[in-house]
């Protein structure tokens, strides 16, 4: 397949080029032969003028006695009657005494089977002299050009056929082998890549571009993998849990609370329902969809987080909180500061700072903590989905592991950015920057 689709791209280019060169070259040949045409024609009508011009001043002199004695031309002396008066010897022996047509323009005839150009002048009172000049060697001029042309035009065609297929087959050769390795390349090999040719022109361009396309690829699926990986770990352990004590109930019914069962399976069913819940939100900030925009007023949405977090016996101080409107889904930017806050009360120690403060073009929402702080090589990781810090591996602690990669994930749909970095009192601090709104 890829064999017979290079030979029709190159086929395809061999023809296109060979029939722009011959409609180009027709053109070229038919301009250049009219103009030379014209040329010959008009340079053998001023040698005739000015040989009719001598001869007419020579024989006006002499009464046009001479004209019997002019050997080699074809000249006429007409009267005004239409008769011949005098004739060359040539023109004698080819007409008799029948006249030359007159005209005030250059005539073209056929005279004793060979091709004449007449011109006349009149002579005297009432004479004209008429001259005929042969044009024969001008048609074997111009039938020589005629036929050189008429070879060298298609054996030009031939080499640029020629030429075009086999630059054009040079030229995608590198594709082509290009396009056999790529189609070599399944989701089971996507750690190969494409040979990048040392020529440093587009095709090297184009190899590598596929690489960095199959790099995409590559982490993508590496991360679809390693994302499906843990979402069936998370969602294994609630089941697991639901599934013993289900067990031990059915096993050890005497023994077994069964308000103590439904407070089991009731709290593993709410963290299914979170993880499915935050898991379906991820797909659809994946797929661009950010809920529906509104003006939202950033500064009470901290406000509210402040109280609930304060209400859980938290100090938190809200006096950094500015007002600042952004555009945006409210339902969602409340998510991105209740994921934020809960990840700060869930590691300080006592403390959490929440501050919104507009500047210029963007607002700066901002959430610290007194924790521990995430280590400098760790800034980045925790955004992953289902990355939880050491200290944060058990599930009590640590959650599902989606809450900060949800976040980023809002603020990336209303165009802002989040980042994490330490804390006024050595912990985590994690800034939100929002484009301002009307």
């Amino acid at each position: 397949m890829v064999s017979r689709g290079w030979r029709s791209v190159r086929g395809r280019t061999t023809l296109g080029a060979t029939i722009v060169v011959a409609v180009a070259l027709a053109i070229g040949a038919v301009s250049f032969y009219g103009i030379l045409s014209a040329s010959i024609h008009s340079a053998t009508e001023r040698t005739a003028e000015q040989r009719l011009d001598e001869l007419a001043e020579r024989l006006d002199q002499r009464g046009g006695r001479e004209v019997d004695r002019l050997e080699d031309e074809f000249v006429q002396i007409v009267a005004a009657d239409g008769s011949v008066r005098a004739a060359s010897e040539d023109a004698r022996e080819a007409l008799g005494s029948t006249p030359l047509p007159l005209d005030d323009d250059p005539q073209t005839r056929t005279i004793d089977e060979e091709p004449m150009l007449i011109v006349s002048d009149g002579i005297g009172d009432d004479d004209t002299l008429v001259l005929a000049v042969s044009i024969e060697d001008d048609s074997e001029t111009l039938s020589t050009v005629a036929t050189l042309l008429a070879v060298a035009v298609p054996l030009l065609l031939l080499l640029v056929a020629v030429t075009t297929w086999l630059v054009t087959g040079r030229a995608l050769r590198p594709v082509t082998r290009i396009r056999g390795e790529v189609d070599g390349i399944t989701a089971e090999r996507l750690h190969q890549r494409v040979a990048v040719p040392d020529s440093g022109d587009e095709i090297a361009a184009l190899a590598t571009t596929m690489n960095g396309m199959l790099d995409r690829l590559d982490a993508s699926a590496t991360a679809q993998r390693r994302f499906v990986s843990d979402a069936s770990h998370e969602l294994r352990s609630p089941l697991a849990t639901i599934r013993q004590h289900a067990e031990l109930a059915q096993a050890h019914p005497a023994t077994t609370s069964i308000g103590e069962l439904a407070d089991v399976v009731s709290e593993e069913g709410l963290r299914l329902q979170g993880i499915v819940e935050s898991l379906l939100l991820l797909a659809r900030l994946d797929e661009g969809v950010g809920g529906h925009d509104e003006a939202v007023d950033l500064d009470d949405i901290a406000l509210g987080e402040v109280r609930r977090l304060r209400a859980s016996g938290i100090d938190v101080d809200g006096s950094g909180i500015q007002a600042a409107r952004v555009t945006g889904d409210p339902r969602l930017l409340g998510q991105l500061l209740r994921n934020l806050a809960d990840n700060a009360a869930r590691h300080s120690r006592g403390r959490v700072a929440i501050s919104v403060a507009p500047v210029e073009q963007h607002v700066f929402v901002t959430v610290e903590d007194d924790g521990a702080g995430v280590p400098a090589d760790e800034r980045e990781r925790i955004f992953e989905r289902f990355v939880r810090l050491d200290e944060a591996r058990s599930r009590d602690a640590g959650g599902s592991g989606l809450g900060l990669a949800i976040a980023r994930g809002i603020a990336g749909a209303a165009g802002g950015t989040v980042v994490v970095d330490d804390s006024r009192w050595g912990g985590a601090r994690f800034v939100v920057t929002l484009p301002l709104g009307s």
